[in-house]
């Protein structure tokens, strides 16, 4: 037996050692084996050392040596591998069992430490054991990770020994009568049940994975995630260690620090939280749902009930961990309350009277008597309390986010089943769903992230309350009575606060809608000379924006002085009276500290309660929103039923079989079409198969309830045929098309498709995913390419927009792009066809963007095509062209089914097929033969429109001639675009891809530094007042707030001396304590704290006020008043986003993160100073904790950043892609691409929330490692303090201040780096703001003064135009040179050329629109450049070619000055065909135009700018191109009235179509910015050789 005991260090050592294993009292009691050896406690806890030893021997040279030549190779996916089952249970009994060895540790040495000589063996097993542990998980993680389950056997035997080992021990101390009352007892039992389950864990291993003991092991692979490697966010797959302190992000951490983090770096979201893996769980919540509550099934409970069916697992989990972090947040005053008064006695343990085998033993009572050991357990306490809470939140948030992809697929799904009448007729608007996008989706998110407070709090208040009434009694209650009652004030702030925020909003957005409008219309606004109209509107709305935003700084502010001073209040009546009225109260420091640390903690639900609410209240709204939108109407309900009894008449005729096309082009993606519940239905063969469509008997309707818009529709549309539909503006020629797509709703009638348009040539597959009863009418209808009048663009590139998710064919390709003339147009781009296209197209002309639309149906390999007025923004030799090449060439010698509507008449004689149509009928349909026989009234009237003799109808005039076009005019708005399609987020981060090092390096330096210039920028707009008043409040108050609680330390103090002095002295007669002084001086400082709170808060609003103000309206002056330059290279979108992310950002954030941060950092601040004033040794402890912090936040705010502009910027596309599809609806709808777009849907919604993940995660990661530091900082200050106290250095009290501000800098701490990060981020938005006020504005001062200019300036109307040149910009070529003309009064001049000949510069340079630089323009004898601006404007009038309306009346649209009769506004529109449009609309001149004109035809639009332009009675108009799109009957009307309305006026027409100039005094034709021909019509073309008499021809 004593070979072993030989083994064990010091077992046979003399008592000559100081430090013996058994320890050294001279007796023999230590080696005594009478009894049996078992029965001598020293050779048992030596005899539990071995297995320790046992696996430290064994584990380490595997470790070293196999791990050593290993690690290079175990590839970075391995090491989260989660092979081995019950791998979290053995990771939370390894916890379990080393803290359980902590104890033991402590136990030995306490109980050590009353004997006079040192027995090792108490704690130098307990001590060789937790290493043991702590191997014991390394080694184990490492053979998990590298998969190598054999080499586990150690471990069994490890578990196996020591579970003997401790039993043994356990079974001794029963026999010795050791029981519960003695620690040691109790933990050692603890230790044999932990080594028992561990030893069951690691046998269950064998079972499962058979590697032991069985002829086969089990293979096992690891998650199909984590086989692929782009799957970076590990969370789910690392081990609990690293999944509690987020260990696995360092590395990304770090590497953010090297390079930028971008979509590439984050890779893909892992399997489990996409968002069709949530789509499906939340689908499937809704069936079952639905089939519970039949009757309604989609009301807002129900909703609610599938969202918690679907995602409430994981938040009853983080409710679980939210609660046990705050049961386990009261350790902290507990602890103090203990460590004051046990450093107050002295810390003098009992001497234990137990003293059993040769050794004494404690009870536990004893051990926490122990101010060190409770040091030690409130250290653990707050790690493991900080681990918990960030876990809640991390679980919360990602449940949130998992929601949030689920509902955002769902609507998008109820999106694409949508009826196009509800967008039409604005029963629910692009808008609104974009809000319930953006809004409403984030809504419900955040609900979930706050859901776990919901059940949480209530149980942090209750024992909160109950700890305090133990400490405390009575008075504690009336404390929290204050806290209490207070509440509900605080609930009504909030509720206040969100109504100003709701009201704050409203006027945002009718603001933004504003700017918006005057932003898309400044070129009109510019011409016109009505800036100041808009900008004062503009300011108006702000006003009323501003007053909502006081209420709403007022409210913040309130709500932040409440949170700041009722615990002031509450603890001052507390103290006051516990001192008063309880006579002999205990009014220790203990007491009192313990209590204050109480309130703290009380203060933070009552404060999140009012939030919770607010969220709980704005989710029930959402849903709401939800439930109503998912139960709006879906596209084709109505014709259900007919269309069952039709498919089952032809049962019996056709025996069809379903179809399902097979989907080549994809391999396996995640498909849509496998999560889809309808069987196929048959399809519908008619029995003549010569047409393609056909309608009898049709009526249509955009709403249920209105009159038909489309009656007694007979129509049939032949096969392989081109069929053109014509009439005039407004007579259903566009609604006949989208009815024949299915799109309005069908009263009754019916329309059958011929089976072979059913397109396999695409080898798509064009079956509705799972659709509603549309199924039949639209099974019959395969996909058409359709081009609507309104193109609608991608923002993708300009190929992605006409391959539209088709293969890339490059002959076809180029042969489409031939077509629609785009090459000049591609070649001016800045980077080619691979050129992003703004938003709607924004950064290209009407014609660009009309061409691009035909491009994409004419590339799509479909059977039938649809064009929709496809020539309407093309001038007459692109219209010819795309005519033949496209049309002709491209559409019909394929054989394909083309349906064109169109105002050209003249391209009749091409048709197969016509359908002529007026007021929502079918005038007549048939050849052009068939209409020249029947109805020759019509015919003539055609011809007559045509400008054509007989004989030219009958032979089809083709025109070969097609030079090239060049395009300047593209030049203006696309040179300096390359530049600005860069983000224009952060200047700073335009990294150029050079291979030089150092630019690099600064670049990364620049993003590792705060941006102070733009807080400077933003503190200094604050003014001269504001500032010092700022500063110096919040160090006052942080001043007093220290001198409250240090006044509060001295008054224990010395009320506990009164009270022990008596004891000592023994004396009855001694005086009482006085505590009336000490509480006078308490109240003061405590009113005078609560007194800088208010002050604080209101100066930090009122800062936030003015500057925003100040911003806001130099924001608005510079824009308005900037060249027209400036906006057509800058995005219209990132002057917008200044406008409302920024303006918002600074309106509403800034101020309180400016408070926010403020105060957490002072508060921080005042607390370090407070305990190195306490203890100063804490000073030196301080420093490493300092680097510490400083690397981690550097580190962290670098990532945070990048992460939160990956949120935001995957954010844009996800809401744009939901708004192009609302707006896109009918095209997507026609091209049977809903699957295409609903998988791109997926891909943007997944990109968005693996970076709203990793942004979370690495909040977790900052806020741990800043917990860790603060818990680092509690347990040096509780052992520094406790030190010093017992050396008779500080009283209790100071050690009991200490230790509260200790507590409270773990809390501030992480809250200091988060609000640097966010300050940082929202700092650049006063950064971008201030690079915008840079802009050079317009020189709108004149040389003349207004009294030196005619009042009826220019009353003649004569122009001389002397050796002009103009350019764009000073570094951009000339686009006219040296031009000369002159035009008389009252002459009508026509100007024509190629696109980009100059003509519209040639109007611009009138109204200085562009940049003069040589020459000049004399208007009646006065030269335009010396004209103050606005003067001239405002003396000329122009139509332009886009027809521009801004939202409000019609007779704002016309006059918005309100210079002008109701009388002269009528004229007007007669003049302009408009009177009985606008007499039928409701109220008149007073009638609504929705916001761009939505609500009127093109052609409507364009005549209501001619009416606009009418209206201004001036002697000077221009008109560019101004009846591009408007048919050619209303268009001669036109003509003449203009002849005859202005016939003493000057009129400059640019031309279209030549044959609307024919009739002019003078023509100038132009090319390349110069003059060719200057002459009388007539006289031109006499000449053979003129190119006006080629224009003329070619465009007969």
């Amino acid at each position: 037996m004593c070979a072993e005991a030989e083994a064990t260090p010091g077992c046979a050592q003399g008592p000559a050692m100081a430090l013996a294993f058994c320890g050294d009292e001279g007796n023999s009691t230590a080696y005594n084996v009478d009894h049996g050896v078992l029965n001598n406690g020293c050779f048992v806890d030596a005899l539990n050392v071995v297995p320790h030893v046992f696996l430290l021997f064994i584990t380490f040279p595997i470790l070293f040596i196999g791990w050593g030549s290993q690690s290079s190779k175990v590839h970075i996916h391995h090491s989260t591998w989660l092979h081995f089952p019950g791998h979290n249970l053995r990771w939370i009994l390894t916890f379990i069992l080393l803290f359980v060895l902590v104890c033991e540790i402590a136990e030995g040495i306490v109980s050590d430490g009353v004997s006079e000589s040192r027995h090792l063996h108490l704690y130098m097993p307990a001590g060789m054991a937790f290493l043991a542990a702590i191997t014991s998980v390394v080694y184990y993680h490492n053979i998990e990770t590298s998969n190598f389950p054999k080499l586990l056997i150690a471990l069994l035997f490890y578990w196996t020994l020591a579970f003997i080992t401790k039993t043994i021990k356990f079974v001794k101390f029963c026999d010795n009568g050791v029981g519960f009352s003695q620690l040691r007892f109790c933990l050692t039992g603890l230790l044999v049940v932990l080594y028992g389950m561990l030893l069951a864990v690691e046998i269950n291993v064998i079972r499962v994975r058979r590697y032991v003991f069985f002829k086969t092991p089990k293979e096992v692979k690891p998650p199909e995630d984590l086989q692929d490697l782009g799957v970076r966010f590990l969370q789910p797959f690392v081990n609990l260690l690293s999944k509690g302190t987020y260990w696995w992000m360092n590395t990304f951490i770090k590497t953010a620090h090297k390079k930028p983090i971008d979509l590439k770096t984050i890779g893909k979201l892992p399997i489990a939280m996409r968002a069709l893996t949530n789509y499906i769980r939340l689908n499937e919540a809704f069936e079952a749902q639905k089939n519970k509550r039949s009757s309604s099934p989609q009301g807002s409970r129900s909703i609610w009930r599938a969202l918690c069916c679907a995602f409430g697992r994981p938040l009853l989990l983080s409710s679980t961990f939210r609660i046990l972090a705050d049961l386990l947040g009261f350790a902290g005053p507990l602890c103090i309350s203990g460590i004051v008064h046990n450093v107050g006695k002295g810390n003098n343990t009992i001497r234990p009277q137990t003293k059993i085998l040769g050794v004494f033993f404690i009870s536990s009572q004893e051990f926490l008597s122990n101010a060190y050991v409770l040091a030690v357990l409130l250290f653990f306490a707050l790690l493991l309390q900080r681990t918990f809470l960030q876990a809640s939140y991390y679980v919360a948030i990602e449940t949130g986010i998992n929601l949030r992809g689920a509902i955002q697929t769902k609507i998008y799904n109820k999106i694409m089943q949508l009826s196009t009448s509800n967008m039409s007729m604005g029963e629910m608007t692009a808008g609104q769903i974009c809000n319930l996008v953006a809004i409403d989706t984030n809504q419900l998110m955040w609900f979930f992230f706050l859901c776990p407070n919901l059940w949480a709090m209530p149980v942090q208040i209750i024992v909160g309350v109950l700890l305090l009434y133990y400490l405390l009694g009575i008075s504690a209650l009336i404390g929290a009575a204050v806290i209490i009652v207070l509440a509900p004030v605080q609930y009504f702030v909030a509720t206040k606060l969100s109504q100003a925020q709701r009201s704050t909003l409203e006027y945002s957005n009718e603001r933004l809608k504003k700017t918006n409008e005057m932003l898309r219309g400044i070129k009109l606004l510019k011409l016109y000379a009505w800036e100041h109209i808009f900008h004062s509107s503009v300011e108006e709305t702000r006003q009323k924006e501003m007053t909502s935003l006081k209420s709403f700084a007022l409210y913040t502010s309130i709500s932040i002085f409440m949170n700041a001073a009722i615990p002031i209040a509450a603890v001052l009546i507390t103290f006051v009276v516990h001192a008063h009225l309880t006579r002999n109260a205990d009014f220790s420091p203990s007491v009192a500290f313990a209590s204050l640390s109480l309130f703290h903690i009380l203060v933070s639900p009552l404060f999140l309660l009012s939030s919770v609410v607010r969220s709980t209240v704005k989710a029930l709204v959402s849903v709401q929103k939800l439930s109503e939108f998912l139960s709006s109407e879906e596209i084709g309900e109505e014709h259900d039923k007919s269309s069952e009894l039709r498919s089952a008449d032809n049962h019996s005729k056709y025996q069809a079989v379903p179809l399902k096309v097979v989907n080549r082009k994809r391999p396996a993606r995640e498909d849509w079409n496998n999560y889809s519940s309808h069987m196929r239905r048959p399809i519908n063969i008619t029995e003549a198969d010569d047409f393609c469509v056909k309608i009898t008997n049709g009526f249509f309707t955009w709403t249920p309830e209105g009159p038909p818009a489309l009656s007694n529709i007979d129509i049939r549309i032949p096969q392989g045929q081109l069929t053109m539909i014509v009439g005039q503006v407004g007579c259903g020629k566009s609604s006949l098309l989208l009815a024949i797509l299915g799109e309005m709703q069908k009263i009754s009638g019916n329309i059958s498709w011929t089976s072979c348009t059913s397109d396999s040539e695409t080898g798509e597959d064009f079956s509705p995913e799972k659709e509603s009863p549309v199924d039949m009418e639209v099974r019959k209808r395969g996909a058409v390419a359709y081009a609507s009048q309104k193109p609608w663009l991608l923002n993708a590139t300009v190929e992605e927009n006409i391959t539209f998710e088709s293969s890339f064919n490059k002959q076809r390709y180029k042969a489409v792009i031939d077509a629609c003339s785009l090459q000049p147009d591609i070649d001016i781009l800045p980077h080619g066809d691979q050129t992003q296209i703004g938003e709607r197209g924004i950064n290209l002309s009407g014609g660009q963007r009309q061409r691009i639309s035909v491009a994409r149906a004419l590339y799509q390999q479909t059977n039938v095509v649809f064009l929709d007025d496809p020539f309407s923004a093309l001038d007459i030799h692109l219209s010819d062209h795309l005519m033949q090449e496209g049309i002709l060439k491209m559409l019909r010698e394929d054989k394909r089914t083309i349906v064109l509507v169109t105002h050209k008449l003249q391209y009749l004689p091409h048709a197969d097929w016509i359908i002529a149509m007026k007021d929502g009928n079918i005038q007549r349909e048939g050849t052009l033969k068939d209409i020249q026989k029947s109805e020759t009234e019509l015919f003539e009237h055609w011809k007559t429109l045509m400008n054509r003799q007989d004989q030219e109808l009958e032979k089809e005039t083709t025109i070969e001639e097609n030079p090239v076009l060049e395009r300047t005019n593209l030049r203006r708005t696309m040179y300096s675009r390359e530049a600005l399609l860069k983000d224009d987020e952060e200047d700073e981060e335009e990294v150029t891809e050079s291979d030089d090092e150092d630019n690099l390096s600064s670049v990364l330096h620049q993003r590792a530094k705060m941006p102070w210039r733009a807080c400077g920028k933003y503190l200094s707009a604050a003014g001269i007042l504001l500032l010092p008043l700022l500063l110096l409040s919040q160090l006052l108050k942080h001043t007093v707030m220290v001198a409250i609680d240090y006044c509060l330390a001295l008054w224990t103090e010395h009320a506990i001396s009164i009270k022990i002095e008596p004891e000592t002295k023994n004396c009855s007669q001694c005086m009482e304590f006085d505590h009336s002084p000490y509480s006078k001086v308490f109240s003061i400082l405590c009113c005078l704290g609560i007194v800088l709170c208010l002050v604080t808060s209101i100066a930090v609003e009122w800062t936030g006020l003015k500057v925003t103000k100040k911003l806001h309206s130099s924001l608005l002056n510079k824009i308005i008043l900037a060249p027209m330059r400036f906006f057509e290279t800058t995005p219209l979108g990132s002057i917008l986003n200044r406008f409302s992310a920024d303006c918002n950002t600074i309106d509403q954030h800034i101020p309180a993160t400016l408070e926010c941060l403020s105060r957490s950092t002072l508060l921080c601040v005042s607390a370090l100073a407070v305990i190195s004033y306490v203890t100063p040794m804490f000073l030196i402890a301080l420093l490493p904790l300092a680097i510490m912090c400083y690397f981690i936040q550097k580190y962290f705010r670098v990532a945070s950043r990048d992460l939160q502009q990956l949120d935001d910027s995957t954010q844009l596309p996800l809401l744009s892609h939901f708004s192009e599809t609302v707006e896109g609806l009918t095209t997507i709808r026609a091209f049977r691409y809903e699957a295409k777009f609903r998988q791109k849907l997926l891909e943007y919604t997944d990109s968005n929330n693996i970076a709203s993940l990793f942004l979370t995660a690495a909040n977790r990661w900052l806020e741990v490692r800043m917990e860790y530091i603060g818990a680092c900082v509690v347990l040096i200050a509780a052992v520094t303090s406790i030190t010093s106290c017992l050396y008779n250095k500080i009283t209790s009290g100071l050690v009991g201040l200490g230790l509260t501000y200790a507590l409270m800098v773990s809390n501030y701490l992480n809250w200091m780096v988060r609000n640097l990060a966010d300050m940082e981020i929202q700092l650049g938005a006063v950064k971008r703001i201030n690079g915008l006020l840079k802009t050079e504005a317009e020189n709108y001062e004149g040389l003349l003064s207004s009294s030196q200019i005619p009042q009826n300036w220019p009353d003649r109307g004569e122009i001389q135009i002397q050796n002009l040149s103009v350019r764009y910009d000073s570094n951009l070529k000339p686009v006219l040179k040296h031009v000369n003309a002159h035009i008389s009064p009252g002459q009508k001049i026509g100007i024509c050329g190629r696109t980009g000949s100059g003509k519209s510069s040639f109007s611009l340079a009138f109204f200085r629109m562009v940049d003069t630089f040589e020459g000049r323009i004399i208007i009646d004898g006065i030269d335009i450049a010396k004209l103050p601006l606005q003067t001239l404007r405002s003396r000329l009038s122009i139509i332009l070619q886009d027809p521009i309306l801004f939202s409000g009346t019609i007779r704002f649209n016309l006059d918005p000055e309100k210079k002008c009769t109701d009388s002269m506004l009528w004229e007007a529109l007669e003049i302009a065909q408009l009177k009985h449009v606008v007499k039928a609309l409701p109220g008149g001149l007073d009638a609504i135009v929705t916001e761009g004109g939505e609500n009127f035809s093109q052609g409507q639009r364009q005549l209501f700018c001619l009416a606009r332009a009418f209206v201004r009675k001036t002697s000077i108009f221009i008109m560019d191109e101004a009846t591009a799109s408007i048919d050619m009957a209303t268009e001669n009307i036109l003509q003449k009235v203009v002849m005859t309305a202005f016939a003493d006026r000057t009129v400059v027409t640019i031309a279209h179509r030549v044959h609307t100039i024919l009739n002019s005094d003078l023509v100038i034709v132009m090319k390349r910015g110069v003059i060719l021909e200057y002459d009388k019509p007539e006289v031109l073309l006499e000449q053979e050789d003129s190119v006006f008499a080629s224009f003329v021809q070619a465009d007969k």
